[in-house]
């Protein structure tokens, strides 16, 4: 709404808008929790192991789309401004990366489950010390959250029953089974390794819907096994990705824009290329050793 005030055009989007909407649909995402969680109940052995693979994956989206909207945009990427924050995070980004290109299969495995775990349990810390020195009642702000993340999760559980009760009809009706041979098959006619065309479902329904999305991941997860790689790479994708239409449709519509200009087109293309870079990932992590 901030930018929308600052737009003169009312009802059509500014570029500081579609900046803002692309880098928030490309699904930056430092802590997957709820990836953790559905791992964790479907019965992962290691609910945090895809943590890193996330995060490259959404690091990848991120930079992509920042990249096709300043091409669009003809942002000066090269503005001192701009480099000071760009240049250490690739250097960082650049340095972790080499490091984790000397590791096998299973340190990376390993690695990534520390991080995940180690990282939860510093926030969580975090959140605690941080309570304790402004005097927050933390134990009694918790429960009113979690009163408020149940009355959440009870309203969303209709949805999720319904999405699981489409996905599986999907799937006894051969159509979904039709389209993933369909690609299977081009995949294999590539040479290419197959086993990843399994976790599409996710993908191809996650940015229209997070609830369906949702539904294929578990689906995936209950159907091939929740430390099989396809779930893997399913979970990466559900964590990597976000409801681009969604997002869109709901901050454009709520200041009454109704041009989007190349919004649309550069926040499918950060979504392609989370997709894309979960599957290279989790092939670089899990490939291997599963």
């Amino acid at each position: 709404r901030s930018l929308q005030e600052l737009n003169p055009s009312k009802t059509i989007a500014s570029n500081a808008q579609i900046l803002f909407l692309v880098l928030n649909a490309s699904s930056l995402t430092l802590l997957p929790v709820t990836i953790f969680m559905y791992r964790a109940q479907q019965g992962a052995a290691d609910p945090t192991m895809v943590f890193l693979p996330i995060l490259l994956a959404t690091s990848a989206s991120t930079l992509v789309g920042l990249l096709s909207v300043a091409f669009m945009q003809r942002l000066k990427l090269w503005d001192p401004v701009v480099l000071a924050y760009l240049i250490p995070g690739a250097l960082l980004l650049g340095g972790f990366m080499a490091v984790l290109a000397g590791l096998s299969a299973a340190a990376l495995s390993s690695l990534s489950s520390v991080l995940g775990n180690v990282t939860l349990f510093g926030i969580i810390m975090l959140f605690l010390v941080v309570g304790a020195l402004r005097k927050v009642k933390v134990y009694e702000t918790f429960v009113e959250g979690a009163k408020e993340g149940f009355d959440v999760a009870k309203n969303l559980l209709p949805y999720l029953v319904a999405m699981l009760c489409a996905v599986g009809v999907l799937r006894a009706s051969g159509a979904l089974d039709l389209i993933l041979e369909g690609i299977r098959h081009g995949i294999q006619w590539m040479g290419m390794d197959t086993r990843f065309v399994d976790a599409l479902p996710t993908a191809l329904v996650k940015p229209f819907s997070g609830s369906a999305a949702r539904a294929m991941l578990i689906e995936t997860m209950k159907t091939q096994g929740v430390d099989s790689f396809p779930a893997l790479v399913a979970a990466t994708i559900q964590g990597s990705t976000e409801t681009t239409f969604y997002v869109l449709a709901v901050y454009f519509g709520a200041v009454g824009i109704q041009r989007a200009r190349h919004a649309v087109g550069c926040a499918l293309l950060a979504e392609f290329a989370g997709v894309v870079a979960a599957i290279a990932v989790c092939y670089w992590f899990f490939g291997s050793a599963v």
